[in-house]
C-alpha cells in the first residue's frame, strides 16, 4: 500500500525495482521520472566511509556500493525471455521493441551489452505504464551505452515523445592523454504523450549582460525594456527580467570533494542538476520517482521542493544512506516523513533476507547499529564484517576499535568464538562483536568469559559480547560500549557528552 490511512506517506522500497514497479506501483500514477542507472561501465564503484576527520583521524573506507559490470548468464537470459514474451511485465511490449531486442541480440550476440539492454528493457517498459499520461521521464547516462538506450526508449515511448538530449558539462579531475578529455554525459527526457506537464518559469535563467544590450532595445507601452518579435503570424513581446529558458547543454559543476553537499556515495549527481528537471517537469505536490535512488539525491531534492516521491535501491546500503541523508537535511528541525518498504521488520523478514541475499543481510546487520562501518568486501575483510570506531586518547592512534562478525545460519558453537578471538588478536581490536539469529550456547559465553574485559574510562566492556538478530529491533541495542565515543562512520566525529543511561548486560 502507497497511502496510509488515506494520506500519502513516501517510501524507500528496498528491493529489486523490477519487482517494485510491477507489484506495488499502479498505472498512470507518476508525474515525473529521474533514473540514474548503471552505465554499463564495467566498474565497481566503492562508498567512501571517513569515520574520522580533523582531530581524530582513522583509516578511510570503502565498500563496493554497486557493481557496474555484466555478464550474459541464466538472469540476463530469463530476464530476455520474459520480455519477449511478456511475463516479466505488466505492460506488454510492442513489436517493435520485441523486434528490436532480437536485432540486437543478433547484432551484439550474448555479451555483456546484451545482458545490460536485458536488465533495462523490461524496466523502462514497467516505468513507461506507471507514468502518467502527463508525465516525463529523463534517462540519466553516459556514451558507453547512450546510443542503445536511445533506441530503446524510442521503442517504448516513441519518436514522436523525444523531447531532448540534454548534454551536463562538467570538470572533474583527470584528463585524456590519447583522446579528448571525457567530461559529459546525456539525459534524454522523453514525455508519455504530447499533453505532457512543463513549467518553464521555475527553470529560467538569467540573460547575460552583453545579450540585454545587444537584443533588447525595445521598449513597450509603459517604457520597459523588452525584445519585440514577429513569430509564427504575430508579434511576441520578451522582457529581459523574465529570463531564458535553458538550452540542452548544462554547465553545473560536479560535487567535488569539498561540497558541502557530498556524502561520498560514487556517481553522486548534483543537487542542481535534479533540482532543474524536478522543477521543470512536476509541480508542487507532484509525485516524483527514481528507480535506482543511489544515494538518494533525487528523493533529498523532491522532498525540500514539496513534491512527493518514492525511491527504490536494491542494496541496503543506498536505502541507509539516503535514510540518513534525509534526517540530516531536515528544516527547522522537522524530520522527513517517509517509510522504508522491504526491509526485514522481524526476525522471520530476516530470515527471509538471508535466504535472498546473504551479503545483503549482513550489510542490513551492521547498518542497523547505527554506529558501524561496513567491511569493503562481500566475503569480508579478513573475518571482519564491520568496524566501531570510537575515541580512545590513550592510544597513540586516539582511536580505539571493535570489529564485528555476522552469522546468518542457525548453527553455532563454541569454535565460532574462538576463531573470533584470532581476529580479535590479528585486528588489534579491543573488542568484538558477534550477531547470530539463536542466544549463544553456554559454551560459547563460557569462551567469552574467559577472554575478560576492556578496561575504558573506568569502566569494563566485555572483549567479546552477543547480539542476536532480534537484539536489532531493540532500542537501545543491548551492547557495551563506549557510547559517547563512538565516531560518526558517515562523516564527521561526534563527541557528545557522557550518557546516565547504562547499556544493557553482557548476555
Amino acid at each position: 500500500m502507497i497511502k496510509k490511512n488515506n494520506k500519502w506517506v513516501n517510501k524507500l522500497y528496498f528491493g529489486d525495482n523490477i519487482d517494485i514497479l510491477r507489484d506495488k506501483i499502479p498505472d498512470n500514477f507518476i508525474d515525473l521520472i529521474y533514473l540514474d542507472p548503471p552505465f554499463q561501465s564495467g566498474k565497481g564503484y566503492n562508498q567512501i566511509f571517513q569515520p574520522g576527520q580533523g582531530e581524530y583521524k582513522c583509516a578511510t573506507a570503502q565498500i563496493q556500493a554497486f557493481e557496474d559490470t555484466w555478464t550474459w548468464g541464466p538472469e540476463a537470459e530469463k530476464a530476455y525471455e520474459g520480455l519477449i514474451n511478456g511475463t516479466i511485465t505488466k505492460e506488454k511490449p510492442n513489436q517493435k521493441l520485441i523486434d528490436l531486442m532480437k536485432t540486437m541480440r543478433s547484432y551484439l550476440g550474448e555479451c555483456s551489452m546484451m545482458a545490460y539492454l536485458s536488465m533495462m528493457a523490461p524496466r523502462l517498459l514497467e516505468m513507461k505504464r506507471v507514468l502518467k499520461d502527463t508525465g516525463s521521464i529523463y534517462l540519466h547516462c553516459d556514451p558507453t551505452a547512450s546510443h542503445y538506450l536511445k533506441l530503446l526508449m524510442d521503442s517504448i515511448f516513441g519518436v514522436k515523445n523525444f523531447r531532448n538530449e540534454i548534454v551536463w558539462c562538467y570538470s572533474t579531475s583527470g584528463r585524456g592523454t590519447r583522446e579528448f578529455s571525457k567530461k559529459h554525459d546525456s539525459i534524454f527526457f522523453y514525455s508519455k504523450s504530447n499533453e505532457y506537464f512543463w513549467n518553464d518559469k521555475e527553470v529560467r535563467i538569467p540573460y547575460s549582460e552583453s545579450y540585454i544590450k545587444s537584443h533588447f532595445k525595445d521598449k513597450d507601452e509603459n517604457g520597459k525594456m523588452c525584445r519585440k518579435r514577429f513569430d509564427a503570424g504575430k508579434w511576441r513581446i520578451y522582457y529581459s527580467d523574465e529570463g531564458m529558458i535553458p538550452n540542452d547543454w548544462w554547465e553545473i559543476p560536479y560535487v567535488n570533494s569539498m561540497a558541502e553537499e557530498r556524502i561520498g556515495y560514487p556517481t553522486q549527481k548534483p543537487e542542481k542538476l535534479l533540482e532543474r528537471i524536478i522543477k521543470a517537469s512536476s509541480n508542487e505536490g507532484g509525485l516524483v520517482l527514481d528507480p535506482f535512488c543511489g544515494c538518494g539525491t533525487t528523493v533529498a531534492v523532491a522532498e525540500r521542493s514539496k513534491r512527493k516521491w518514492i525511491g527504490i535501491d536494491i542494496t541496503y546500503l543506498a536505502i541507509a544512506v539516503i535514510s540518513k541523508r534525509l534526517k540530516k537535511s531536515a528544516e527547522k528541525g522537522k524530520i522527513a516523513d517517509f517509510e522504508i518498504d522491504g526491509e526485514p521488520k522481524d526476525v522471520y523478514s530476516a530470515k527471509k533476507l538471508v535466504e535472498q541475499n546473504p551479503f545483503q543481510f549482513q550489510m542490513w546487520c551492521i547498518l542497523k547499529l547505527g554506529i558501524a562501518t561496513p567491511s569493503e568486501t562481500k566475503s569480508g575483510d579478513r573475518g571482519v564484517d564491520g568496524i566501531i570506531n570510537f575515541v580512545d586518547k590513550s592510544k597513540k592512534s586516539e582511536v580505539g576499535k571493535a570489529i564485528i562478525q555476522v552469522k546468518g545460519t542457525e548453527n553455532i558453537n563454541p569454535s565460532m568464538v574462538r576463531d573470533l578471538k584470532g581476529t580479535l588478536k590479528s585486528q588489534d581490536a579491543d573488542f568484538a562483536i558477534l550477531i547470530t539469529f539463536k542466544d549463544p550456547t553456554q559454551g560459547m559465553i563460557n569462551e567469552a568469559t574467559n577472554e575478560g574485559y576492556f578496561e575504558f574510562m573506568g569502566r569494563k566492556i566485555p572483549r567479546i559480547q552477543f547480539l542476536t538478530v532480534e537484539d536489532l529491533f531493540k532500542d537501545p541495542i543491548p551492547l557495551k560500549l563506549p557510547y559517547s565515543f563512538i565516531i560518526d562512520p558517515y562523516k564527521k566525529p561526534i563527541i557528545e557528552k557522557e550518557t546516565e543511561k547504562e547499556p544493557q548486560k553482557m548476555f
